[in-house]
C-alpha cells in the first residue's frame, strides 16, 4: 500500500503553488499616472483621471472602448441616518354607511351619516338583461347624523347595485 500525504502536507504544497502564481501580480511596478504617459487618459474638462478612474479607463481603452466619465459618488452628501417620512395627511370624516338589500327586480339602500360632512349618496343599479336599462340615480344629500332611503329597479333581475359617495 502506498504512502498517503497528510492534510498538512497538501495544503503546504497548495499554499506554495498559489503564492507562485500571484507573486509576479503583486511584484509588478504599477503603470504610471496619465500625466505622464504619452496621450494618457485625461476625463472631462481635461483634468487626469486618477485612482478607480483611471484604472478603469485603462481597461476601456484595452478593449478597445471610448474612455467615458466614471460615476464618482461624494460620501459627504449621503446622509448618516435615512430622512424622516413626513406625516400622513389627516383622514377626512366622511362617508354615509349604507346597506343594499335586493329583493327581484327592485333594489333599496338605506344610508346613515354619522360623521360631521355632508355626504351627496348615489345609488346605482346594473340589470342582468342586456336589454334592460341600467340605473344611475340622482345625487341625496345626507347631512351630518342624518339618513334616507334610495331606491331603484330593473325590469328582470339585478345584477349588481352599490351607492357611490362624494363630498357635500
Amino acid at each position: 500500500m502506498g504512502a498517503r500525504p497528510s492534510r498538512a502536507a497538501s495544503l503546504l504544497v497548495t499554499s506554495v503553488a498559489l503564492a507562485a502564481l500571484l507573486i509576479p501580480g503583486a511584484v509588478a511596478q504599477p503603470a504610471p499616472a496619465a500625466a505622464e504617459r504619452p496621450g494618457g487618459s485625461q476625463g472631462t474638462g481635461g483634468r487626469p483621471l486618477e485612482g478607480i478612474e483611471a484604472q478603469a479607463a485603462r481597461g476601456q481603452a484595452a478593449r478597445g472602448q471610448a474612455v467615458e466619465d466614471a460615476v464618482v459618488v461624494d460620501l459627504d452628501e449621503i446622509p448618516a441616518e435615512p430622512p424622516v417620512p413626513s406625516a400622513p395627511p389627516a383622514r377626512q370624516l366622511f362617508g354615509a354607511d349604507c346597506d343594499t338589500v335586493i329583493e327581484a327586480s327592485q333594489v333599496t339602500a338605506y344610508c346613515h351619516n354619522g360623521f360631521p360632512r355632508t355626504d351627496l349618496v348615489r345609488l346605482h343599479v346594473e340589470c342582468d338583461r342586456w336589454w334592460d336599462i341600467d340605473g344611475d340615480g340622482a345625487a341625496v344629500a345626507v347631512g351630518p347624523a342624518g339618513r334616507v332611503e334610495l331606491s331603484g329597479r330593473c325590469w328582470k333581475e339585478v345584477r349588481s347595485a352599490w351607492v357611490s359617495h362624494e363630498p357635500g
